[in-house]
């Protein structure tokens, strides 16, 4: 059974920890839906200051939307659109500051300032987006790319 954790002290040592109950929570189980709604969860949890937090799969030649914690959202974005779609075609993580400054920013949530997009991608194969958006303006840094990348890393073991 999960337990809720008061995350405190060092942002890292927070990140290793919901690392490791990522791992925990996903160990044996091979549902790729289940895995991905428990990860939503887990990240939204953890991290303060956000207000979605959520997967976009791969479908046909865009993304359209898989688990995830906050408001109803956009369904379907192409590749290249938008920071998620942006950061699938790219294959690369894109850090936003200001989302109100990002050419083509697809507002789904009025409420979001900035948003990290880290792509997921399996044996050369994009299978989605992480994506997490905040109200608070540069809310996403280095150290949460870091560790953005690597708690999907761990979870693309089991998907």
């Amino acid at each position: 059974m999960f337990q809720v954790e008061n995350y405190s002290g060092d942002r890292k040592e927070g990140y290793e920890l919901v690392i490791m109950q990522l791992q925990a929570l996903v160990d044996g189980e091979t549902n790729q839906i289940a895995n991905l709604a428990n990860a939503a969860a887990l990240l939204n949890q953890f991290l303060h200051d956000v207000n979605w937090v959520g997967f976009y799969l791969t479908e046909g030649e865009g993304l359209v939307l898989g688990p995830f914690q906050g408001l109803p959202a956009c369904v379907r974005i192409p590749f290249g659109k938008g920071v998620c779609g942006t950061a699938a075609s790219k294959r690369e993580t894109v850090l936003v500051e200001d989302v109100h400054l990002f050419p083509g920013h697809i507002a789904c949530d009025a409420a979001s300032e900035s948003e990290i997009v880290v792509p997921i991608i399996k044996n050369g194969a994009l299978i989605g987006v992480l994506d997490i958006d905040s109200p608070i303006k540069n809310r996403f840094d280095e150290v949460d790319q870091h560790y953005l990348e690597q708690f999907i890393a761990t979870l693309t073991r089991y998907l």
